[in-house]
């Protein structure tokens, strides 16, 4: 079996290579257009067309989401999937990369199914939108999109390279108070102001931050602040989000946040009202083996993990392939890109996707995702 893989990794090297114009153009495409969560209608055709052109069967609209797909390849007892990523972010567009996930993956699935028949091997390609916020992994785990594989694999690009993040456990919601407006010259004690119902609740989050456990996180924005100067505001909206290191911990952290938006009430006299965003994003468990093998691979195509060798602290970040590293054995590595001291959310992260440097981390992230299932696939 050894002398097969070696050799599927050689035609796998020579398959991205021989599309790595295609894979550029893709990503560069992608990173020109970008769309909101659940609304990346051309991502979605164009990742899903380059797999279709490549006899990989296609299904649309899985888990009633109109912006994901599942493509097939090949019939062999071994399963692997690889997860495209393609939403932006407001305003900011793609700070956080998607457009190199979405190619990269898309180009491990075409040189894995080069060689899919040889090494007893089914590849599927999940299209998986509304990763910044809005969880289409979960609901297409709850449809259980995700049931019979092996292995799961993606890669982040970053500032650094490292081997994971530490990924932590995130409820995303609104929160909304309704008051009753009036002239806020001549009749403010007709009113009931909403905005200080905001501003109530804010304050007390910044205050019970002193008491958090250490990997418990509160931010939000307020979304809607009112009309006029000169109008008590009858209505108010935020945007927060309750991060912790598990599960557990986020279960204890969220209902003491909820108590200061429900002390913003109770002093204004304001009403209060949630709104879910999506399911909750778990705490990541990396799969050990296929991290080494991912490391392996990486390093054989030039990358280096001191920073993981040195112990420094693993970056914290959030992500719906949490949720799916809890059902399946899977991976979600950092690929590192040169963003000149930007950080992954910044506007100068968005432009340093889409140079030389963000180009080879597609090359390259194809190449190590797609040893990485051969060597899967090797050891089955």
């Amino acid at each position: 079996m050894a002398t097969v893989s070696a050799g599927a990794k050689e035609a796998a090297n020579s398959s991205v290579d021989g599309d790595l114009d295609r894979l550029i153009e893709l990503s560069h495409t992608i990173h020109a257009h970008p769309e909101l969560a659940f609304e990346e209608v051309r991502a979605t055709e164009w990742t899903s067309n380059m797999l279709a052109g490549r006899g990989f069967a296609v299904t649309g609209n899985v888990a009633g989401l109109a912006t994901a797909y599942e493509a097939t390849f090949g019939s062999g007892p071994t399963v692997v999937g690889l997860c495209v990523e393609y939403d932006a972010l407001p305003g900011v567009g793609h700070a956080c990369g998607h457009n190199i996930i979405a190619a990269s993956s898309v180009g491990a699935a075409l040189a894995l199914a080069g060689v899919a028949d040889d090494l007893g091997l089914t590849v599927k390609v999940f299209g998986t939108p509304a990763e910044e916020g809005g969880g289409g992994k979960a609901i297409m785990i709850d449809a259980g999109v995700f049931a019979g594989l092996d292995a799961a694999m993606m890669v982040h690009p970053w500032p650094n390279e490292r081997l994971e993040a530490q990924c932590l456990a995130v409820s995303h919601f609104d929160v909304i108070y309704r008051g009753k407006s009036a002239h806020a010259s001549a009749a403010p004690f007709e009113g009931i102001n909403a905005g200080d119902a905001l501003t109530l609740a804010q304050v007390a989050i910044g205050l019970a931050r002193q008491q958090l456990r250490p990997g418990d996180q509160v931010h939000g924005i307020v979304t809607s602040g009112g009309q006029a100067a000169n109008i008590i505001p009858d209505e108010t909206r935020g945007r927060f989000m309750c991060r912790s290191t598990t599960i557990e911990a986020l279960e204890r952290l969220e209902p003491r946040i909820r108590c200061c938006f429900e002390a913003g009430a109770v002093a204004t006299g304001a009403s209060l009202e949630y709104e879910s965003l999506s399911e909750v994003y778990t705490h990541m468990e990396s799969d050990p083996v296929l991290l080494a093998a991912y490391r392996s691979n990486a390093e054989h195509l030039g990358r280096t993990f001191t920073l993981d060798d040195e112990g420094v602290p693993l970056p914290t970040i959030s992500t719906d392939m949490a949720n799916v590293s809890l059902v399946v054995p899977s991976i979600h590595p950092l690929i590192a890109i040169e963003t000149r001291g930007a950080v992954n959310h910044q506007p100068e992260f968005t432009a340093a996707c889409i140079t030389d440097s963000a180009d080879r981390a597609v090359r390259d992230g194809a190449l190590a995702l797609a040893w990485t299932a051969i060597d899967v696939a090797a050891g089955a």
